[in-house]
C-alpha cells in the first residue's frame, strides 16, 4: 500500500507563501501591533551569541515571558496574561537547554518552555557545568553521546520555575509508511538523532542503527502523521545477513550490491498496521510520555505537549485529548501562527524564533527585512 504525504508534512517553501497570500502570520511581523495574538517563539539549539541578543531585545522592550498554564487558559478561556507577554519554546532539551539557555534566562529574569522525549533523555550523575562557571561550557551543540538534557538537569530546572517541562511524545518517533524501498544502510549513513526510523527488526522494537549496514530504508512518515506503519522484518534479517557475510563495508565496494539487496528485500512480505493499531500505538506513545515525565520530575504539571514536526493527524489530536492534555502544538493549515482565544487546542501554532525582533519596540524588524 502506497501512502501519500499530505501537502502539511512536506517541507515546502509553498507553505510559506500560502500563509502569507492568507493572511496566517500576525499583522506585528508587518509592523502592526500585537492586537489580540500571543507571539509563540520556538528555537532548538541555544548558542550563547545567538540566544542572547534575542533576550536582550525583549528586556529592552519591556517584554515579560509566560509559560504553558497562560498559553492554556488564553487559548481556552479567553485570559489574557497581560500586555507584552511573549512565550519561548525550546523543542527537544537539547543539551544546550541546560547548559547556555538557563543561565541566560536567569540573567533577563525570564521563563521559558521546554517539550522532553522522555525516551531520549539520558541518565549523568551529576549535572554539567554550564555558562558563567568556573568551568566554562559548550556554547552550542553537544557532539557528545549525551547531546540531550539529563535528567538531573531537567529535574533542578523544574524545581528553579525557569523552565516549564512539558512533553515531546515519548520518543520523537519516525516510522516506515510504506513498501518502496529508498535506498540501504551504508557505511555512510548518518542521520539527525530524530530520524531514525523505528522499525520492528524481527528481535524486538528498536530504532534504525547506522551499523544496520543492508537494511532497506522503506519511505517514512512521523508517528503521529495519518501513516499506517509499515515492517518488514524478513527483508531486514535476510539483507543485514547478506552484508555480514558477503565482506561487511566491503560489500558495498562491489558492482552491482544495491540490486542484490533489493532484489532479496523485495522476496519478503511486509505487514502494514491497522487505522486501530496506529491510534492505539500514538494514544500509548502520549500516554507514556505525559506518565514518565510527570514520574521522574515529581510533578503533576505536564498537562502540555508539543508535536515533533508539529505533524499531527486528526487520530493524533483524539489521542492527546485522550491522554489528558490541555493543549498541544501542532500544523495545521490556514491558522494563525501565534495563539489567541478559540484557536483549536490540540493544534496551535508558532513563529520560528527569528521573527521575535518583528515585535514592536526599539531596533524592530519586518518580515520582509531578514528578520
Amino acid at each position: 500500500m502506497i501512502q501519500r504525504i499530505p501537502f502539511t508534512e512536506r517541507n515546502t517553501p509553498w507553505r510559506g507563501v500560502l500563509d502569507l497570500a492568507t493572511g496566517c502570520y500576525p499583522a506585528f511581523l508587518f509592523g502592526g501591533g500585537l492586537g489580540r495574538w500571543l507571539p509563540v517563539f520556538h528555537f532548538h539549539e541555544a548558542g550563547a551569541d545567538r540566544l542572547e541578543p534575542y533576550l536582550m531585545y525583549l528586556a529592552e522592550n519591556g517584554y515579560r515571558t509566560v509559560t504553558s498554564a497562560a498559553i492554556s487558559a488564553y487559548v481556552r478561556r479567553g485570559i489574557h496574561p497581560g500586555p507584552n507577554s511573549v512565550a519561548l519554546c525550546f523543542d527537544d532539551a537539547w543539551a544546550s537547554l541546560w547548559t547556555v539557555a538557563a543561565p541566560l534566562l536567569r540573567k533577563y529574569g525570564f521563563q521559558a518552555i521546554t517539550y522532553v522525549s522522555p525516551a531520549l533523555v539520558p541518565e549523568l550523575a551529576h549535572p554539567r557545568s554550564v555558562l558563567g562557571s568556573p568551568e566554562g561550557a559548550p556554547l552550542g551543540v553537544d557532539a557528545s553521546g549525551t547531546p540531550f538534557a539529563a535528567w538531573c538537569e531537567l529535574q533542578a530546572l523544574q524545581a528553579s520555575g525557569t523552565v516549564d517541562i512539558q512533553a515531546h511524545t515519548l520518543r520523537h518517533t519516525m516510522v516506515f509508511s510504506d513498501s518502496i524501498i529508498g535506498g540501504f544502510v551504508k557505511p555512510d549513513f548518518r542521520r539527525h538523532p530524530h530520524l531514525y526510523p523505528w522499525l520492528d527488526t524481527g528481535s524486538g522494537e528498536r530504532h534504525l542503527l547506522s551499523s544496520d549496514w543492508g537494511a532497506p530504508i522503506y519511505t517514512h512518515r512521523s508517528r503521529y502523521s495519518s501513516a499506517l506503519r509499515y515492517d518488514n522484518p524478513g527483508a531486514f534479517e535476510a539483507c543485514t545477513r547478506h552484508v555480514r557475510e558477503n565482506g561487511g563495508e566491503l560489500f558495498f565496494d562491489r558492482t552491482g550490491w544495491e540490486q542484490q539487496l533489493r532484489t532479496l528485500a523485495e522476496s519478503f512480505k511486509g505487514r502494514q498496521e491497522t487505522p486501530a493499531g496506529r491510534d492505539a500505538a500514538i494514544r500509548d506513545d502520549l500516554a507514556a510520555a505525559q506518565e514518565q515525565l510527570n514520574a521522574r520530575l515529581n510533578t503533576d504539571t505536564v498537562r502540555h505537549m508539543c508535536f515533533p514536526w508539529a505533524v499531527a493527524s486528526k487520530p493524533a489530536e483524539i489521542a492527546a485529548a485522550q491522554a489528558g492534555y490541555e493543549t498541544a502544538f501542532g500544523d495545521r493549515l490556514f491558522g494563525g501562527r501565534s495563539v489567541k482565544p478559540g484557536d483549536p487546542p490540540y493544534r496551535l501554532m508558532r513563529l520560528k524564533h527569528q521573527h521575535l525582533y518583528c515585535l514592536p519596540g526599539k531596533g524592530r524588524k519586518n518580515f520582509f527585512s531578514g528578520a
